[in-house]
């Protein structure tokens, strides 16, 4: 794990390019100057098209990347990495790409990688994937949870998720003619209620959406979560998509429930994960679905006319570090390091800390000492000291106020440092 500050502090920095983030709710309608989006004037439509999404627009992820570029505001905002990967990732790429590797790669992926990808699983979850049928690499696992609610969700469809969620999954059922229904995780501890997700539960449920370890919250299933789950769509057609991107980041020696851990939920799941997180690349857009057979044929339907394949060479390159384990199986430790030394950094701030349980995210309460809303706190954190965060309000589909905003440590260590210090000052 590298961590060269010089080379990539300009990651540190939320800068205009992070401006349309694609959130399913507009908390802001913001008038930008004209052309602002556009190289010259922008070319003017010759009709009016029918929205699919008429609520998305502006949103306050946007105005959080004006006002952090204005303001040159420290960047604690985003779940994405900015240090670099280990340097012998990306020569094994560049030596694939002059191997040849360059052309359209099987559609399901390449068969050295579906095959260390079911040998992995095997290995840490006791479910054995057939690399043929059960295991499909994708452009990015979001494109993984596209391919997998729009081909197993049909309209009139309901599909139960967790809020707060991560910001995609409403936009995609609705895409799909179905309706997605929220449940609010305890603002206590961020578990389930399932009482509630029982009542939840009708003759239209077509599938359940968790994600686990969970962003923004860090929180992770239990024994608990397990038993209600397995219980609750015991002898039902509902399908369990299982976001499970973070699989490798659960801190204090708890284990990451897999639903390919638990038989009677891996027959009904399909597992979403990312290579992006876990060797940080999120910029190489590749991560793969897990299912069985007659779940994973109909998943293929949509993903061949999505993208067809996911970038060879970078395929090539994951099969080979997947050949030695540590290269993942240490990434828990290196980032709880990271959430130790950020919190840790934080101890003397107003600022109460949520526990965070696995992710790259720890949540931090503000509402002791301070009557604003989240997003106007979060806009006073960029103005006035410089720092960018995500207010949780964000991952509701109310913009449900909470009190709390995200942090990611998923920052070098002099960000971190730099980071803590403007928020101790608040």
């Amino acid at each position: 794990m590298t961590s060269d500050h010089n080379e990539y502090d300009k990651l540190s920095i939320v800068g205009t390019g992070e401006l349309l983030l694609n959130h399913s709710t507009p908390f802001y309608t913001f008038s930008w100057p004209p052309g602002l989006f556009y190289w010259g004037n922008a070319m003017k439509s010759a009709m009016s098209p029918q929205s699919k999404l008429p609520d998305v627009g502006t949103t306050i992820f946007t105005v959080i990347g004006q006002l952090s570029a204005e303001h040159n505001a420290l960047n604690l905002s985003q779940g994405a990495p900015n240090f670099s990967c280990q340097p012998a990732l990306i020569e094994s790429v560049a030596k694939a790409m002059r191997e040849g590797h360059n052309q359209y790669a099987p559609m399901s992926g390449v068969a050295a990688l579906r095959h260390a990808l079911s040998a992995k699983v095997d290995a840490l979850y006791g479910c054995k994937y057939d690399a043929d049928s059960e295991v499909t690499v994708v452009a990015s696992a979001s494109e993984g949870l596209y391919s997998a609610i729009s081909a197993l969700v049909h309209p009139g469809d309901e599909v139960i998720y967790f809020e707060p969620s991560f910001d995609s999954y409403a936009p995609i059922v609705r895409l799909q003619g179905a309706k997605p229904v929220a449940i609010g995780l305890s603002m206590d501890d961020f578990s389930i209620d399932w009482d509630q997700v029982a009542s939840a539960i009708n003759s239209r449920t077509r599938m359940i959406i968790i994600n686990s370890p969970h962003n923004p919250t860090g929180a992770i299933f239990t024994d608990f979560d397990i038993e209600r789950l397995t219980a609750l769509t015991k002898d039902t057609d509902i399908v369990i998509l299982s976001d499970e991107v973070y699989e490798h980041v659960v801190f204090d020696g708890e284990r990451h429930e897999s639903m390919a851990c638990h038989p009677q939920l891996a027959e009904r799941s399909v597992i979403v994960s990312s290579f992006g997180k876990t060797y940080h690349v999120t910029g190489w857009r590749v991560g793969y679905c897990l299912a069985p057979a007659e779940l994973m044929n109909e998943i293929r339907k949509v993903h061949q006319f999505m993208m067809f394949s996911a970038d060879t060479p970078m395929q090539v390159a994951f099969a080979e570090a997947l050949a030695d384990p540590q290269s993942y199986l240490g990434l828990a430790d290196f980032y709880q390091q990271k959430r130790d030394l950020l919190a840790e950094a934080l101890s003397e701030s107003r600022f109460e800390l949520l526990p965070s349980r696995g992710s790259f995210f720890m949540l931090a309460r503000f509402s002791h000492f301070s009557p604003l809303s989240d997003d106007e706190f979060v806009l006073s954190l960029i103005r006035d000291h410089q720092i960018a965060t995500i207010p949780l309000s964000a991952f509701y589909s109310n913009n449900k106020p909470t009190g709390l905003i995200r942090l990611s440590f998923a920052k070098d260590n002099d960000t971190l440092y730099e980071g803590a210090r403007r928020l101790c000052r608040v």
